[in-house]
């Protein structure tokens, strides 16, 4: 009998397999591209404002949203007899926290926003440095009421190093709530 050498071709078959899932292992451990970080974070902060802007309406209760731009998050409120609270509801999450390598732009819309011309200053007549510690918790920046309405915004989610791949979300006047991709732009500009 002769005796051949070399590799079955189930053991090759078997090394192929070895390989190909110890490079999906490899894959797997890459970091997350700051594009795609960008990307889930505009698709999460969408999703919260969709879902509390559907639970005011069913719950008739009043919510609202805070940009932080100093700890990089959106502080999700809620009004009660007290004032202005931390959203309590597990399934929203009160805090929405941006990865360190994200940067936000919040820009107030709607035609009302953009006139400067107002009957008195910006500053408040009120002393809150006074009252600290009674003020709790900041208002809103924005609002979204039981009656269906929000107050328009846009807000744009981007990589520090790039302004180009910016995600937007875009709440119109007649509560209309958005969400664009980089590059992508509103049919009525």
């Amino acid at each position: 009998m002769k005796q051949s050498r070399g590799f079955t071709l189930l053991e090759i078959l078997l090394v192929l397999v070895l390989i190909s899932v110890s490079a999906v292992a490899v894959i797997a451990t890459f970091p997350v591209s700051q594009k795609n970080e960008a990307k889930l974070a505009a698709q999460s902060l969408f999703q919260r404002i969709q879902l509390i802007n559907e639970e005011a309406i069913l719950s008739g209760r009043d919510f609202g949203l805070r940009i932080d731009d100093i700890k990089g998050a959106f502080l999700f409120l809620e009004l009660s007899e007290e004032g202005w609270k931390m959203l309590e509801k597990r399934q929203f999450g009160s805090e929405l926290k941006l990865p360190s390598e994200l940067v936000t732009d919040f820009q107030l819309g709607g035609n009302a926003w953009a006139n400067d011309e107002r009957l008195f200053e910006s500053d408040s007549l009120f002393d809150h440095e006074m009252f600290a510690e009674e003020q709790k918790q900041q208002p809103p920046q924005i609002f979204i009421l039981s009656s269906g309405e929000v107050t328009p915004f846009v807000v744009s989610i981007h990589p520090k190093q790039s302004r180009a791949d910016s995600w937007r979300i875009v709440v119109e006047e007649n509560g209309q709530i958005r969400l664009f991709a980089p590059g992508e732009q509103d049919e009525k500009a």
